[in-house]
């Protein structure tokens, strides 16, 4: 059986990464962007990440360029943008695609795991986000609009 655990990913300083390293922590799994009108949900999941982490939660983001172009810096860009407006401290990745078929295989995996609105499987915009179990199968899938505070419950269900 396919789990979150399984997949790889680059990080944001070009450094592939096993997310087999969080096995047996809850994951929150967004895709984020630097210039949407979703944009100030970074506060609220660094929020997450510092209230959590010690109980087990990690956020990974992963910035996405394919809703409106809004990520479209690079890497360098992403890192220093994060830092500066949001002091962003939870693990970010490189800029990936979440639709099509250049979509990264743990989105495709996701997608398939927990559709959205109407069993739609695509990811409608930035800030989708999906909340992995400590077994590493995905809980809830949350829309854009679903602001990081609003999941707190959820995540302390999770955490057990």
């Amino acid at each position: 059986m396919t789990t979150a655990f399984d997949f790889t990913a680059t990080d944001i300083e070009g450094r592939p990464r096993t997310l087999d390293e969080w096995r047996g922590k809850v994951l929150l799994i967004v895709n984020v962007a630097s210039k949407c009108g979703f944009t100030p949900q970074y506060a609220g999941l660094e929020q997450l990440w510092r209230d959590y982490r010690d109980r087990g939660l990690v956020v990974l983001g992963f910035p996405c360029d394919q809703f409106g172009h809004q990520e479209p810096g690079n890497e360098t860009e992403i890192r220093s943008f994060c830092s500066l407006n949001y002091d962003v401290s939870f693990p970010l990745f490189s800029k990936i695609e979440v639709n099509g078929a250049g979509a990264h295989p743990l989105w495709q995996w996701l997608k398939e795991e927990k559709s959205g609105l109407l069993g739609i499987g695509a990811i409608k915009w930035n800030f989708t986000k999906f909340l992995v179990g400590r077994d590493g199968r995905v809980l809830r899938r949350y829309a854009p609009t679903d602001t990081p505070e609003s999941l707190a419950a959820d995540i302390e269900r999770a955490l057990g």
